[in-house]
């Protein structure tokens, strides 16, 4: 065997497309394609980044006088059962959780900056009515917001629930200890460096937005400017943040996912054990808050100011997690 079946053949023998392949080697499709075909050869660094992944030795895929049935105990990835109950975790299964990872973070960071903004229109149309710049009435502005609302917020449930189905076959990532058979650490560890420097930028940005989303609207209250300046100054503070939220899921998640796979950080097997105690709690909290919201915007009919609601809450819960995670004993 060439090196083009070689490659042919243990990338079908893990179950992996073109495109997974060349994105594991970060190479174009078109790369493999040609390797594939023998129109042309992988440089020295390519195959050893194709042994290490498909758990080869170098000579096997050099040498076209060693076959498959001679290196037996060389390329074979051996994978032996998880003890314990404990769940294995092969190659193939973090290549495509990471992929689908990429694919899902910018929708769900979607969803979640349609929800921040949710009261934006509603916000702006009430300040236009009440500041006589608008001759729309003040029950049709409220109206009209309300419709923006209610569809931003339709829109992100739907994101949500859709896309997080894709992820529900990994969800034990995140709830379980597991085991990575021979080749996965390595490939994980090598992406989440090259990711690094871009996870970096988007942190240190969206960190940056969100102190400064304040600064417009502070400086227009120290200096006296209209009510519905005010307001506009609002709006944009809740645009720049879900701007900055966006970038957190939609970038910095991906880095989050390489963390899952490694079992490390925040997705230590002793954190997780935490999470899991912890859940209930999370979920009864927002279920309590989402029925105090709704409550309290239906009473007061002011949806213009019950959004704060959510904003508060978030910064207490971050504080009444703090406290039950410290009460949590591990096993």
């Amino acid at each position: 065997m060439i090196l083009a079946d070689k490659i042919i053949n243990e990338r079908k023998k893990n179950g992996w497309s073109q495109e997974e392949l060349a994105e594991m080697l970060d190479v174009s499709r078109q790369s493999v394609s040609k390797w594939e075909g023998a129109q042309s050869v992988p440089d020295l660094q390519k195959i050893l980044k194709m042994a290490e992944i498909f758990g080869v030795t170098t000579d096997y895929l050099l040498k076209d006088e060693i076959e498959p049935d001679d290196s037996t105990g060389h390329y074979e990835i051996q994978s032996e059962p998880a003890t314990g109950g404990v769940r294995k975790v092969s190659m193939e299964d973090a290549s495509e959780y990471i992929s689908l990872r990429k694919q899902i973070l910018p929708k769900i960071g979607l969803g979640v900056l349609l929800c921040i903004t949710s009261p934006v229109v509603l916000l702006f149309m009430a300040a236009l009515s009440n500041s006589g710049i608008s001759k729309v009435s003040e029950n049709a502005s409220v109206a009209l917001g309300l419709v923006c609302l209610f569809l931003q917020i339709g829109i992100a449930v739907y994101l949500f629930i859709s896309k997080g189905r894709k992820l529900e076959k990994f969800d034990f990532l995140e709830r379980e200890a597991f085991e990575t058979e021979y080749g996965v650490d390595g490939m994980v560890k090598e992406r989440l460096s090259e990711n690094e420097s871009l996870n970096q930028r988007a942190l240190v940005t969206g960190v940056l937005m969100c102190v400064f989303s304040a600064v417009p609207l502070v400086v227009c209250s120290v200096i006296g400017l209209s009510s519905f300046v005010i307001m506009c100054m609002v709006c944009l503070l809740l645009l720049v943040i879900a701007a900055a939220v966006y970038l957190f899921v939609s970038i910095c998640g991906v880095n989050s996912s390489y963390q899952i796979l490694l079992q490390s950080g925040d997705y230590s097997v002793e954190k997780k054990k935490k999470q899991v105690k912890l859940e209930p709690l999370t979920k009864g909290y927002w279920m309590l808050i989402t029925v105090v919201y709704l409550a309290v915007s239906f009473l007061t009919d002011r949806w213009d100011r019950t959004w704060i609601i959510w904003a508060v809450s978030g910064v207490l819960f971050a504080l009444i997690r703090i406290i039950a995670e410290s009460f949590v004993r591990e096993d």
